[in-house]
């Protein structure tokens, strides 16, 4: 007999879903993708959730004895724990979109979860530090951040040994800080960590100064050929995911950070480039003790993330 969990994961440009089992191994065949994005219905949606739902959980062998233990769903936030409902801040179609019950209806519909398993929903940062604490680069450690840098940046903590959640689940929502100084009249989201940091806003900060690529690709291939607005580009990303670093660590006393997400293997020293305004940075010199080390998961790792809410649930906060 395989024990699965059914984790599904909601973001910006995809929902996915799979069956993960107890030691964060996906069941082949079970993922199954769909696009979001911002111009989506809340028709469309829903239904790109159905889809990859109904895809995992078609492929569990019930008559070859394998059973369904619980459901984790890792979503872009804001989540609202108390209601079960998600806000992503890129699926303006979704405002208080009851997430959890939408799943545990298919999950239910389907007919194989047992009476009191658990549903289980979570900011998708917060879901991604408990994967890299179970199966990840943070393993063994008791006050851990991880981050991921791509199409947005999302973040989650442990801290003492435990998943932070906050008052509303929202906690680890470290793309959402502010970073540069914000000008009378701006918006406030022109200062926040993920519009400096994160891919797209990298090329299109790069754009406005003059460069003249396209794409994440074109970036990365600018700043190996020493293109002067690439790489000034890349390390803007770096220094501003590095400052972030260096305040959360003041604030928890952090022991170790893993970084992750595509855009941060745009270049090969964009860690070291982080690493070194992780030492200048902080005030206090403890802040600089803190390790900055790569995510130690697959493209899985939102996946594995949403399934450990359900596998390693003695840890949530």
């Amino acid at each position: 007999m395989t024990h699965y969990v059914l984790a599904v994961d909601l973001g910006g440009t995809k929902v996915e879903a799979a069956l993960v089992d107890a030691d964060g191994t996906l069941a082949p065949g079970s993922r199954e993708r769909r696009p979001t994005g911002a111009a989506s219905t809340s028709e469309q949606l829903a239904e790109a959730v159905r889809h990859v739902v109904e895809h995992a959980l078609g492929s569990l062998d019930v008559a070859g004895g394998d059973d369904l233990v619980g459901v984790g769903v890792g979503s872009a936030g804001p989540v609202d724990l108390e209601h079960g409902a998600v806000s992503p801040i890129n699926l303006p179609a979704w405002r208080g979109w009851p997430l959890r019950d939408q799943v545990a209806e298919l999950v239910a519909a389907a007919g194989v979860l047992p009476a009191g398993a658990p549903v289980t929903l979570r900011l998708d940062g917060v879901s991604l530090a408990l994967a890299e604490h179970w199966v990840g680069s943070t393993q063994g450690e008791q006050n851990a951040l991880a981050i991921t840098v791509s199409t947005g940046v999302g973040g989650g903590l442990i801290v003492n040994g435990r998943l932070l959640s906050g008052g509303t689940g929202n906690a680890g929502h470290i793309g959402q800080i502010q970073i540069a100084d914000r000008p009378a009249g701006q918006n406030a989201s022109e200062a926040t960590l993920e519009v400096i940091a994160s891919g797209p806003n990298v090329v299109a900060w790069a754009r406005r100064q003059g460069w003249q690529g396209e794409r994440g690709e074109d970036l990365a291939a600018g700043y190996v050929a020493g293109d002067e607005l690439a790489v000034a580009a890349v390390r803007r990303s770096a220094n501003a995911v590095g400052e972030a670093i260096s305040s959360v660590t003041t604030l928890l006393d952090l022991d170790v950070v893993a970084i992750g997400g595509g855009f941060s293997r745009v270049s090969t020293d964009y860690l070291d480039l982080v690493r070194q305004t992780v030492e200048e940075a902080p005030v206090n010199g403890y802040a600089r003790r803190v390790r900055v080390v790569p995510s130690g998961l697959s493209d899985e790792s939102p996946l594995v993330g949403a399934a450990a809410l359900v596998w390693q649930a003695d840890l949530l906060g």
